[in-house]
């Protein structure tokens, strides 16, 4: 992939010994102008190329949530982990939104796919986003190792890195999740933002199921980790790790599913289990 000449540096600062930018360029995924951050470590200064995290986001959010409160600068910076957090969705004019507004749907809420309903369709193509153009750009513009490259994110963010590192297991080499959308398929979240980007046939939604992933054969390069905090108070309706945790005892995948008492959804619980993350990922990279 030609290097992007759209690819411009917000800002940067200097943290832990590293280097945290911000960055947008013009997507050919997704017809917007994109912006997304890069954490580089000290260990960039002797020249190796480092292996690669990235962290998808969840619902409302944008790059600058888990860049903002992640707390993963230090551990990244102990263990030579580049960061990379791109945004939920593709944004500006022209782009569709939900048309009451609602949070879960539209602007911020791209649930990781390739739209095919219109008025979405045109721009609403964050599966090839994450799983494909941004890892060439990251590699074209700053000191990785395409062959380590793992994936974490964050409630829908879990639920893309899920299903991007099941489907793409030779790209992504480690996989982990903070409160998942595990099945979208089975719970409200899902219904609204499968069937409003996809259309109504359910065979169609498997594909960015994780848990319909693993019955249908889809295997990730490791074993998986997800914390979930017990408090969290859509664990119930929305998250249901159990249902993947069974998929994954049936099929023999290594999965370590953490219950953490009283924890909740919010970055309070992301920010206390972000080193346990990149250490799980550091290890397997």
């Amino acid at each position: 992939m030609a290097p992007d000449s759209t690819f411009e540096t917000v800002s940067t600062s200097k943290a832990h010994g590293g280097t945290l930018g911000v960055y947008r360029h013009q997507s050919t995924a997704t017809g917007t102008g994109m912006t997304f951050s890069v954490f580089l470590p000290p260990q960039v200064e002797a020249g190796a190329k480092l292996p690669v995290l990235f962290y998808l986001s969840g619902l409302t959010c944008t790059h600058a949530n888990v860049t903002d409160k992640g707390e993963y600068r230090r551990a990244c910076a102990e263990r030579g982990i580049v960061f990379v957090a791109p945004d939920t969705s593709p944004r500006g004019e022209g782009v569709a939104d939900d048309a009451e507004g609602a949070y879960d749907f539209g602007l911020g809420a791209g649930f990781y796919v390739n739209a095919t309903e219109e008025p979405f369709a045109t721009h609403y193509r964050m599966w090839d986003y994450v799983a494909h153009e941004l890892p060439a750009l990251i590699e074209d513009h700053f000191p990785i190792d395409p062959a380590r490259m793992g994936i974490t994110g964050h409630s829908m963010g879990g639920h893309g890195a899920l299903t991007i590192g099941l489907t793409f297991p030779d790209t992504f080499k480690s996989l982990s999740a903070f409160a998942p959308i595990v099945a979208p398929g089975q719970v409200p979240w899902g219904h609204k933002a499968l069937g409003g980007y996809l259309g109504q046939d359910r065979a169609a939604w498997r594909a960015h199921d994780a848990t319909a992933l693993v019955e249908d054969g889809k295997r990730p390069a490791g074993a998986i980790l997800i914390d979930q905090g017990a408090a969290d108070n859509f664990l119930a309706e929305q998250l249901r790790p159990d249902l993947f945790e069974a998929a994954c005892k049936a099929a023999g995948v290594d999965l370590t599913l953490r219950l953490q008492e009283g924890y909740d959804h919010s970055y309070n619980f992301i920010s206390t289990f972000m080193e346990d993350h990149i250490r799980w990922h550091a290890e397997r990279l």
